[in-house]
């Protein structure tokens, strides 16, 4: 991913960008607000740092594509959802609050004694 950032409304498809991505994420966004960058910026950081090279970011803009709401539940913006590995799991918000990513996308931090 590169550091600056447009949100397509689907980034490419994780089997052939990402062949070794084991973990799967899809942040639902409406629009390129500072919220939603503040997001993307903070997912990012935290994958960098807990998910070197496993992971696969897709950007869903729900005013392009306000029908993919449904499929994932969506009621609040920016919502993360983990695909992969399951179960699926949700945090909604911009993502600042580390430690709380972590414990709701299930990872503990490299010191914690978990290989990634």
């Amino acid at each position: 991913m590169e550091a600056e950032y447009n949100m397509p409304a689907k980034s490419p498809p994780a089997a052939s960008a990402h062949p070794k991505a084991e973990w799967q994420l899809k942040l639902y966004v409406a629009g390129q607000t500072a919220k939603s960058l503040q997001a993307f910026a903070n997912l990012k950081r935290i994958c960098e740092e807990h998910l070197a090279g496993e992971y696969h970011i897709e950007i869903i803009d729900l005013l392009q594509n306000p029908q993919l709401a449904k499929g994932d539940q969506i009621f609040a913006l920016p919502t993360l959802v983990r695909k992969l590995p399951e179960p699926v799991r949700k945090i909604i918000g911009d993502l600042s609050n580390t430690e709380r990513v972590l414990v709701g996308l299930d990872l503990r931090p490299r010191h914690a004694g978990r290989g990634r």
